[in-house]
């Protein structure tokens, strides 16, 4: 920063009608117009991974008598030196714009870095998770948890349908959504193009006319794509004829949650690639 911001107790304080504390009631209610690739960021955790991923700050808002532990109050000069603008609010209106309970006294809006197709690069091995029209936004944060768990190089995200930015997204992603590259394709077609030119060999999770999962070879350059929860992978995927990979089902359920089927299939791969 530029070496002017005051001492965080010093700090300009703000009520709910300033236009920053808007921003943050508008990014946790999801409205359509927010800047681009911009979340906001509550607690310790949250904001740790912030501060640890180096990611932008746009706004820090500060309220030092809901900080519970001095971690606290260390992060808040270091958010506050960081972001662009920050501000002191009071315990009301922190409580008005905080989804979570007790969020030490830390709000951040923050953006997540651009991750473009040119910006990804892969090694010999590599492991990607597509994601293909997924609505449901807890269901995206715990595919991009589950993609981290499993060392994936990135996401790629198709017929997207659920912002990454969404509050819903990253609390259930454990805020593994701002560490996990995501690349964004507006059509199939692209996402196709660019992994057949990575040389990846692309899995459909499907459980018509597929494969047994443990049967197929996941070592190299292996993408698995998942799809929506009511519709599954849209008809673009299917064209080029990837292999179609499913994972039993020995009870009377005819699929598993869509999450759950990626972490057994990004598992298996894992293990195939370093050979547990």
């Amino acid at each position: 920063m530029d070496g002017l911001r005051p001492p965080t107790d010093e700090l300009q304080q703000v009520g709910r009608r300033h236009p920053a504390a808007e921003l943050v009631r508008d990014i946790q209610r999801n409205r359509t117009g927010i800047p681009r690739r911009t979340f906001v960021a509550e607690g310790l955790f949250e904001n740790n991974v912030v501060l640890e991923a180096g990611v932008a700050v746009d706004t820090f808002l500060w309220c030092p008598e809901a900080a519970y532990s001095d971690e606290a109050r260390t992060r808040s000069s270091q958010l506050a030196a960081r972001a662009r603008r920050a501000y002191r609010i009071s315990e009301k209106t922190l409580g008005y714009l905080a989804e979570r309970p007790n969020p030490d006294g830390l709000i951040s809006i923050a953006r997540l870095p651009d991750a473009g197709p040119e910006t990804v690069s892969f090694g010999d091995s590599a492991l990607v998770l597509v994601i293909d029209g997924i609505e449901i936004p807890g269901n995206l944060g715990t595919l991009i948890r589950t993609a981290d768990a499993c060392a994936a190089d990135c996401l790629v995200l198709t017929n997207r349908r659920t912002r990454l930015t969404h509050p819903k997204v990253l609390r259930s992603s454990q805020g593994m959504s701002i560490r996990v590259p995501a690349v964004e394709f507006d059509e199939v077609d692209g996402a196709i193009s660019w992994l057949g030119g990575h040389g990846f060999t692309v899995y459909l999770a499907d459980t018509d006319d597929s494969r047994n999962y443990r049967g197929c070879d996941y070592r190299g350059r292996t993408a698995i794509v998942v799809g929506s929860e009511r519709y599954g992978i849209s008809a673009p995927w299917h064209a080029p004829g990837f292999r179609r990979v499913g994972i039993p089902m020995l009870g009377s359920a005819d699929s598993l949650n869509v999450a759950v089927c990626a972490a057994v299939l990004l598992y298996e791969a894992r293990a195939q690639m370093s050979e547990w």
